[in-house]
């Protein structure tokens, strides 16, 4: 598509809109003509947006959720049990869980899986800090919420070795959920109820 373009403009903004994952630059071109056709001030309202967004929002220091204030509203929330923590992959992942209305516990986000193939290491992701807010929070329970896959099982597998010497219960999602899906794609009954249903992390090597 490149040099078909009457307008510089249109093709630097194609350029970039089809930098986001998912957009090719058909849709690209698609979205950036949508904006051309609206009112002007559609497009400065989403500018805006995405610059104050970029701007603004955070990681909370104390679960790595995104969050605009200190703390996330999760953390900060007095509805939730602080000694119940759900390990997830990502923000993602938070959202998704959060759909379901069946986890009142807080959240640990790790920011990714051990992958060695992939060249993720355990210190790669935020599992030293979930250890020492095990200890220094005196969580009573963390829920392994990692999508079943082969990334998802190491990374369980290796926080319950980190973990199977201290007092906390560890807890696994029960297996309503397809082996190999994704988290996020799972529907929310499903994922609401295995929540509910979770069983003690086993190690398979027992």
């Amino acid at each position: 598509m490149n040099g078909n373009f009457n307008s510089v403009l249109l093709e630097t903004a194609v350029d970039e809109l089809s930098k986001l994952p998912g957009i090719g630059r058909k849709t690209a071109l698609r979205l950036a003509l949508h904006l051309l056709r609206k009112e002007e001030q559609a497009a400065y309202s989403l500018g805006e947006a995405l610059i104050r967004m970029r701007r603004d929002v955070r990681y909370c220091p104390r679960c790595h959720n995104i969050t605009e204030e200190p703390l996330c509203p999760i953390c900060s929330s007095s509805r939730r049990n602080p000694k119940i923590v759900c390990v997830v992959e990502n923000v993602k992942d938070v959202i998704t869980i959060e759909s379901t209305h069946e986890h009142n516990g807080l959240y640990h986000v790790l920011g990714g899986l051990i992958s060695p193939i992939d060249g993720i290491g355990p210190s790669d992701v935020e599992i030293d800090s979930l250890i020492a807010r095990v200890e220094e929070e005196k969580i009573e329970e963390v829920i392994l919420a990692l999508s079943p896959t082969m990334e998802g099982d190491t990374t369980n597998y290796y926080i319950f070795r980190r973990l199977e010497s201290s007092p906390v219960k560890i807890t696994v999602l029960a297996r309503g959920l397809s082996i190999g899906n994704e988290l996020e794609f799972t529907d929310e009954l499903t994922l609401g109820r295995s929540i509910i249903n979770r069983i003690p992390f086993a190690s398979p090597s027992r």
